[in-house]
């Protein structure tokens, strides 16, 4: 049996209906647009809500802040540790995109945000990870967390373990959904910046979900076969230009809260609101701090940094040890300004003595610019080389000999 959902109002198709709304949207995404530029404040008063936190995803660096450290409810930005866990277990390999997931009874009876899942249905991992970024589903979020740590319980102790690993001192969690307005249940502007941060820095495929605007899932129940639209809670999506995602989240007690994602000219800001009084003006606070951000913010990234000459060794079983850069530079400029001119030093000795460890440091990289350090970057031993023996000595002396 398969049934095909109509509008209640319309009574179109569910495809018809979406299509309806997606065209009515860009005409919403013109007006709030236009809304959010002339509502452009200064730094001093640049949002209304109670906190928020501005950040440059590459680098970390805090751009503003308003009360980033009092601990708050998130309601359903909780998810985002919930889809880091997720993805977690994708990258260990425990947990596959088409492993079918099967919703408890104890998942299914979650209420708020939710896709209807029934009491033994099961949907693959990927339509989940939708549910839970598109729809912000509950009963999505639960059936994965139960499906991955055995128990919601267990789950949850798992979010708190990941929290301390990332830095986040003012977070712990309860729930994998934030459906819950336990006291003990909280965390902070910044502590969802370093949480968002981490989910698009380690997994950004998370985005291709997170910037979808309308899709749609099918539900295979012992009642039949019926399809169920899902729409993004992000509304920040149809009205502001490079917004790719993240969460949304709102309850009697969090009130209204974001972690936007939005990316212009190589350039990854992350936008977090917190206890909004009502949709509208977490939307218009997070695109506000997005403006001042992008207005003042100019990243340069060294991506030829040259090569490296492999430095002497002196007593070593190889004559010189092949150099790497640890990492790329990058350096974030929130003066309004781009980066020119950057000077680059490099400093490392003439050679060095055996023994040598592969990884340890050999010197550094120093960038600079109008008279002003940037920063630096270490450089390191490419390889081990073991201190010469008294037999390996002879050998090279016999062969010099030879010659």
């Amino acid at each position: 049996m398969s049934r095909k959902w109509k509008c209640r109002i319309c009574s179109w198709t569910l495809a018809g209906c979406l299509f309806f709304a997606q065209a009515a949207s860009a005409q919403t995404y013109i007006r709030f647009e236009e809304e959010i530029m002339e509502g452009e404040d200064s730094s001093q008063t640049l949002i209304s809500a109670p906190a928020g936190l501005l950040m440059e995803a590459a680098t970390g660096t805090v751009i503003y802040e308003k009360d980033a450290d009092t601990r708050r409810s998130p309601a359903s930005i909780t998810k985002i540790m919930t889809l880091i866990l997720i993805f977690d277990a994708i990258k260990s390999g425990s947990l596959k995109m088409e492993d079918s997931v099967t919703t408890s009874a104890h998942a299914k009876s979650m209420g708020g945000s939710q896709v209807f899942l029934e009491e033994g249905e099961t949907q693959d991992v990927e339509t989940m990870i939708k549910c839970i970024v598109i729809a912000s589903g509950n009963d999505a979020s639960v059936a994965m967390a139960e499906h991955i740590g055995g128990s919601e319980e267990e789950f949850v102790k798992q979010m708190n373990q990941r929290a301390q690993g990332l830095g986040m001192e003012n977070t712990h969690f309860v729930d994998c959904c934030g459906l819950t307005d336990s006291p003990e249940h909280y965390t902070t502007a910044r502590d969802i910046a370093i949480m968002s941060r981490e989910l698009i820095g380690q997994y950004p495929k998370i985005l291709q979900y997170s910037s979808i605007w309308m899709d749609t899932i099918t539900h295979v129940t012992r009642q039949g076969t019926s399809e169920f639209g899902l729409t993004n809670t992000n509304k920040l999506l149809r009205a502001y230009d490079g917004c790719v995602g993240l969460k949304t989240g709102s309850t009697s007690l969090a009130k209204f809260c974001l972690s936007a994602v939005a990316q212009r000219n190589g350039i990854t800001l992350i936008s977090v609101v917190m206890a909004a009084p009502d949709s509208k003006g977490r939307v218009k606070d997070a695109a506000a701090m997005l403006n001042y951000g992008f207005s003042k913010c100019s990243l340069y990234v060294d991506e030829e940094p040259g090569k490296l000459k492999a430095l002497p060794v002196k007593s070593g079983m190889e004559e010189a040890v092949p150099l790497v850069f640890a990492e790329q530079f990058q350096y974030l400029s929130t003066d309004g300004n781009p980066v020119s001119k950057v000077e680059k030093k490099l400093e490392l000795p003439e050679k060095v003595n055996a023994p040598v460890k592969k990884g340890d440091k050999a010197g550094e990289l120093i960038y600079s610019a109008n008279g002003k350090e940037l920063g630096r970057i270490g450089i390191l031993y490419g390889k081990s080389i073991e201190k010469a023996t008294y037999g390996h000595c002879l050998k090279k002396i016999w062969e010099a000999v030879l010659l």
